[in-house]
This record gives C-alpha cells, sequence and structure tokens, in this order.
C-alpha cells in the first residue's frame, strides 16, 4: 500500500511541478503561488470534511508548521523554476528533499540496508554533477557570483530542504486525525505566501505581472489542485510504511517534471547534468529495491 501510495503522490507532485513551472514563465513565483495555494486548501479542506476524524491542536499545529517549511520550499522552487531548466531544477529539489527524511527516519530507528545506503550517497553526488550549469564568459563571471544564492540549483536545492522537513513533520502530525493536519499545512502555505506578500509591499515592491489569460490560470488552479492532492497521497502512505520509503518513493516525480518538461520545452541537459540523472535514477532505484 504504501509504495502504491507513495507513487501515486510522485506522478500527483511531477505533473503539478510542471504545470507551476508553465505559470511562472508567464509571471512569478508569488504570482502562481497566490492562486495554487488557495486552490489546494480547499481541496485538502473538501477532502477533511468528507473523510471525517477530529479536529485535534496538537496534529493540526505539526501540519501548520510543516506547512511553513512547505509553503517556503514552494516559493524557492518555483522561484527555481523561473531561473532554471525544469529538468535540472525537480531532480535537485527532489534529492533534497529525499535525504532529510531518510536520516532521520534511521535516526529514529528504521534499518536501511547497504543498497539503500549506497543509494543515498549516490542522490547525494547527483544533486552536485545535475546542478552544475555552463558558464557564460569571464564578462559575467561577476554577476555570477553575485546571484549564485539566487540561482536555479541553489534555490532548488534550499526548496527540496525545505520539503524534506515537511515529509518529516507531517510524519510526526500522527494519523488518528483524517486529513486535518493536511488542511494545517495548507493553512501554513497560506500563511508563507501572505507574509511573502507582505514583505514585497513593505519594501515597496511588486510581486510581478498578474496571471492574465484563461489558460494560465486554469494551469495554476490545476497545479495547486494536484499538489494539494499529492500532500493527501503522501501523508496517507508515510502512516501506511516507513518515513525513509514513503519519502524516497514521493521523490521520484521529477521523472515525471522532466519528461514533460523534454516534451512541452524540448529542454536539453549538458553532458556533465545527463550523468547526474543518471546517477540520480541509479541511487533512487537502489534506495527504492533496498
Amino acid at each position: 500500500m504504501v509504495t502504491v501510495l507513495a507513487l501515486a503522490a510522485a506522478l500527483a507532485y511531477g505533473v503539478a511541478d510542471f504545470l507551476g513551472g508553465t505559470v511562472t514563465r508567464g509571471s512569478t513565483a508569488i504570482r502562481a503561488l497566490t492562486w495554487c495555494v488557495p486552490i489546494g486548501l480547499a481541496v485538502v479542506l473538501v477532502s477533511a470534511l468528507l473523510t471525517g476524524g477530529d479536529v485535534s491542536p496538537g496534529p493540526m499545529a505539526w501540519g501548520f508548521v510543516a506547512g511553513l517549511c512547505g509553503g517556503g520550499g514552494l516559493i524557492a522552487f518555483y522561484r527555481a523554476l523561473a531561473r532554471g531548466p525544469m529538468s535540472v531544477v525537480a531532480p535537485v529539489s527532489a534529492l533534497a528533499a529525499a535525504v532529510i527524511p531518510v536520516a532521520v527516519g534511521v535516526a529514529q530507528g528504521e534499518r536501511l540496508d547497504a543498497s539503500v545506503l549506497l543509494g543515498v550517497l549516490l542522490c547525494l553526488v547527483a544533486i552536485g554533477l545535475v546542478s552544475m550549469e555552463a558558464g557564460d564568459g569571464p564578462a559575467a563571471e561577476g554577476a555570477g557570483r553575485r546571484r549564485l544564492l539566487d540561482s536555479g540549483p541553489v534555490m532548488a536545492a534550499l526548496s527540496g530542504s525545505c520539503f524534506g522537513i515537511f515529509f518529516v513533520l507531517l510524519k510526526e502530525a500522527g494519523d488518528g486525525t483524517g486529513l486535518w493536519p493536511i488542511v494545517g499545512a495548507r493553512l501554513g502555505n497560506l500563511a508563507i505566501v501572505a507574509v511573502a506578500l507582505l514583505f514585497l509591499a513593505a519594501r515597496g515592491g511588486n510581486a510581478g505581472p498578474r496571471l492574465s489569460g484563461r489558460k494560465l490560470i486554469i494551469l495554476a488552479l490545476l497545479s495547486g489542485s494536484l499538489d494539494a492532492g499529492a500532500n493527501v497521497l503522501y501523508f496517507l502512505a508515510v502512516h501506511h510504511g516507513m518515513l525513509s520509503l514513503a519519502a524516497v518513493l514521493t521523490s521520484l516525480y521529477p521523472a515525471i517534471t522532466v519528461l514533460l518538461a523534454r516534451v512541452a520545452y524540448s529542454e536539453r541537459l549538458r553532458a556533465v547534468q545527463r550523468v547526474g540523472m543518471a546517477v540520480a535514477v541509479a541511487g533512487v532505484a537502489l534506495v527504492t529495491v533496498g
């Protein structure tokens, strides 16, 4: 059951990220999230009401804190998508997200065999390889250094770390209160987006061009709905099995994002990045089989 649920979550996350990345190409990360996050909250709220369960302060609090981390991860992820190709951003984020739950799971007593540990190490190597981008020449080196922390791969790694913490905290929320911890998580997402908007307003900045056109708005709503559905599937998966297994299987979602990006945008990878992708596949495969 955990395998089916986690892989279904990976599929939903993968499609959601592709759609979200498409939206950011026509607007900005924060503008996309002002559509994606509220619709996601509506989806999980309806799901929680239909499935029942008690609203308990403790699990809701765990979910809310998880949502704060996840919301920060979403902002970083969408910003990364606006700065780098999906075929690089998605794998870096997912691999970073997989490492933290595995480490926490091991610390909590989950037993991983040698092949799983080797897979995790390969994932770490893959992050470095896939993150390597071509330079733009000596004239761009100064600007490149200044923008290093805002580059696609770095922002992707930051988002993945936030997602990894999100995965861990949802496990800690428990499974005796239905889907209400997910509602708390989506409220946390909404809070982060609201704070980001207030921060921009306080600095006299703006959130960028508004989403315009029926196509972009529909894609944003679909992305938010799928992301919320993926949250639910992961939550169910992690409470049917080990944290490390559920998180790593869910982190297979870049395969879907990369496939869709290659079909839609004909994105290509450098040789070293292709090697990194191959190492990533090998690492995730070892973790999954183990």
